[in-house]
């Protein structure tokens, strides 16, 4: 009972109703007796559900588990295997055709597609950086990346190079906003009269672009994203430009999600806390971050809104921040900050109840995040509907506790796992009047792809994946079956992360297909990334896209179905040495920050020393694949025991600038995070669905409590 209070026959750990009655209740109207009173019986009704739903999930792995090792290495027929799955009750009968049925939803959701940031809550300058990443300059983020075709240089200002983004940028203002008389390149004035914008090239070939001004600077309108021209010849780079110009403000995110998830360590109440204080801050609007910028103290709040002189008079006001999702954590995980009958309490429950709360500042107040009342959840990790209809009741439920009518939650379902995908038409039925986002988060998707098909073969390498069959139907299937359940201007359709921050040009080339798959969302891992992802949502017209794409023949199950094993073993041991060195350096990168310094995510080098994005999904996939390919032979224990030495002075040398990381290759039995690292893969195979959690919170909780790596209770 150390460090925990007994409130409504629950143990409450001090910390955590500290915050709740001290931060979080004040100002909603809730009393701390009455909270804690209906608390208690929401968990106490629903964790027995919750936990059935888990042993739901190994009993049906156990049974592929035993079929798949029956099938000795070669995948079933499609039909067959389509059968097995149905008489286990794995595949559900699809529903009869539907549309979904969600109220009170912002425009950014409905109306505005674009990128969509993801950000872990736990920082709180991340947090505020995302938040303000609604506006992004173009400038800077051609300035200051590798678009233009190479890098910045240092040594001050390259007038060349700003020479070189002001072209770029004239050009994409030439593709969204065409001059009735020359390009915008041309123009040595900019000037609105009689609501119209008007430059010495004339003036719009399309006036309904114009959405607005500030001064001399014309706000336009294209796709419902905004880019201002701003236009001050006092500026530095005005003073240099023709026609006064200093910026392209573009609207880059216009969603971003403040995650308590994947990206984030947060293994106890000390670290839930400031979890959900972070995104309290952000819901009161009282959130601030200060930092050292260049020698001086500098303070980041929540950016104001944006007002214009409107064509037909008046104003026009527009949001200066993105509009905010939280990512509770799935239904697996347990956590300590409270406990029922002697057991960590359901994180998931908890996450529901308690980032509600936070939001009630919101939705009772100023409205600054969600003017139509509503409160944006992602669920992720749901396995089926069954999972799906689970969290419905879990949102009724807290909505009941909090006082809010029926479906003022919003669901934004993650489509990460093979049962949700194969089913997800029955997913959305089962949330249909909450739904307001489906995403592929094909990351996770993946590592549940190799832990489905553990036994039934050595799966095809990490890179291969990207071509492979199931993967192509997959994220064809996402999009199909969102917009024939009508999310279509009413919910978003989302696609997943670019990793590799440092190649902005790459992705600029690249991350246009998410948009022309029919995405009305796709997630970037920075503002700046945000900023030039929004340029794709200009170039396509998503609305447009997906009326096109709602004709074609909807994706095969059969393709879903489709395991990715490599049946001939054809690998020369340069591409497993290769493989397996990849694996093991991207899992040691990641679980070294997360175990002993608790980030949940952060850019990591690869084995090339490329910065990857690098979260609990990535290191799933890695652990799952060395797992499968012990498991098959592919590689032996020693091969494994010697990459992890070779790659644990890799990422040590990585660090040496880090003065908090702690080396491991010079004491690697002492090393929390390098054991902890060795779990992930010997016991992978073991491991619920393939997930890294449950043993990255063991291992850290061991680091916190001063326990050190010398019990061999989790090796």
């Amino acid at each position: 009972m150390a460090g925990y209070e007994l409130i409504s026959g629950i143990e409450v750990d001090r910390r955590l109703r500290a915050f709740v009655e001290d931060e979080a209740l004040p100002g909603t109207g809730i009393e701390p007796a009455a909270f804690w009173f209906g608390f208690s019986a929401l968990l106490r009704e629903l964790t027995p559900g919750n936990k059935r739903l888990l042993r739901r999930r190994e009993d049906l792995q156990a049974r592929i588990d035993e079929r798949n090792a029956a099938l000795g290495g070669r995948p079933a027929d499609p039909a067959e295997e389509e059968e097995f799955l149905r008489d286990i009750g794995y595949l559900v009968d699809p529903p009869a055709p539907f549309a979904i049925g969600t109220e009170n939803v912002d425009p950014e959701i409905t109306l505005i597609a674009g990128p969509q940031l993801v950000v872990p809550v736990s920082n709180a300058r991340y947090a505020l950086n995302a938040a303000n990443a609604r506006w992004g300059s173009l400038y800077d983020a051609l300035y200051g990346t590798d678009v233009l075709g190479d890098r910045p240089q240092g040594g001050g200002y390259d007038s060349e190079r700003g020479a070189r983004v002001v072209t770029w940028g004239r050009a994409f203002l030439d593709e969204i906003a065409p001059l009735t008389g020359g390009s915008h390149a041309e123009v040595t004035r900019y000037g609105i009269e009689d609501g119209r914008l008007v430059t010495d090239r004339g003036g719009l070939r399309d006036p309904s672009l114009l959405a607005g001004w500030k001064g001399a600077s014309p706000l336009l309108r294209h796709h419902d994203l905004h880019v201002e021209i701003l236009v001050d010849p006092d500026h530095p780079v005005g003073r240099t430009d023709k026609a006064g110009v200093a910026d392209l403000l573009l609207e880059s995110a216009v969603t971003a999600i403040m995650d308590c998830e994947d990206s984030v360590a947060a293994v106890d109440a000390e670290e839930k806390v400031a979890v959900y204080r972070n995104w309290l801050g952000l819901m009161k609007g009282t959130l601030s971050a200060g930092f050292d910028k260049g020698g001086r103290s500098v303070e980041r709040r929540l950016a104001p809104d944006l007002t214009y002189d409107a064509p037909g008079g008046g104003t026009l006001t527009l949001k200066g921040r993105a509009l905010m999702f939280v990512r509770n954590v799935g239904h697996l995980m347990a956590n300590p900050m409270m406990r029922i009958d002697g057991e960590d309490v359901q994180e998931g429950l908890a996450d529901a109840v308690i980032t509600t709360l936070a939001a009630l500042h919101d939705i009772r107040g100023a409205r600054a995040n969600s003017p139509a009342g509503s409160v944006y959840i992602v669920k992720p990790k749901m396995h089926g509907p069954e999972e799906a209809a689970f969290a419905g009741r879990l949102f009724d439920r807290t909505e009941d506790l909090l006082g809010l009518p029926r479906h003022s939650l919003k669901i934004g379902v993650m489509d990460e796992e093979r049962r949700t995908s194969v089913n997800l038409a029955a997913v959305i039925r089962e949330v249909k009047d909450r739904v307001v986002f489906i995403n592929t988060g094909f990351l996770d998707r993946t590592g549940d792809e190799i832990h489905t098909a553990m036994r039934l073969g050595p799966v095809i390498r990490k890179a291969e994946m990207k071509s492979s069959r199931w993967l192509r139907s997959y994220e064809d299937n996402n999009v199909d079956v969102g917009l024939a359940c009508g999310f279509a201007g009413r919910a978003q359709i989302g696609k997943g992360m670019w990793a590799m921050p440092d190649l902005m040009a790459d992705m600029l080339a690249q991350k246009i297909a998410h948009p022309e798959a029919g995405a009305s969302t796709a997630w970037v891992p920075s503002p700046t990334a945000a900023t030039l992802h929004s340029i794709h949502y200009h170039r396509v017209d998503v609305a447009a896209r997906q009326r096109e794409l709602a004709a074609r023949p909807p994706a095969a199950l059969h393709g879903l179905l489709a395991v990715p094993v490599e049946v001939e073993r054809g690998w020369s041991a340069e591409a497993i040495s290769e493989e397996l060195d990849n694996n093991i350096q991207g899992i040691l990168g990641y679980v070294v920050r997360w175990i002993d310094q608790g980030v949940g995510c952060s850019k990591v080098p690869d084995v090339h020393d490329v910065g990857l994005m690098e979260d609990r999904a990535t290191c799933r996939i890695s652990s799952q694949h060395v797992a499968n390919w012990l498991m098959h032979g592919i590689v032996g224990r020693d091969a494994v025991e010697a990459a992890l030495e070779r790659m644990a002075a890799v990422v040590d040398r990585q660090n040496e600038g880090d003065p908090a990381y702690r080396p491991m290759a010079r004491d690697k039995a002492a090393s929390t995070a390098f054991q902890a690292a060795r779990a992930l893969i010997f016991q992978g195979a073991a491991q619920p669905s393939g997930y890294t959690e449950p043993l990255l919170h063991a291992y850290r909780l061991r680091l916190k409590e001063g326990s050190g790596p010398g019990s061999t209770a989790f090796l």
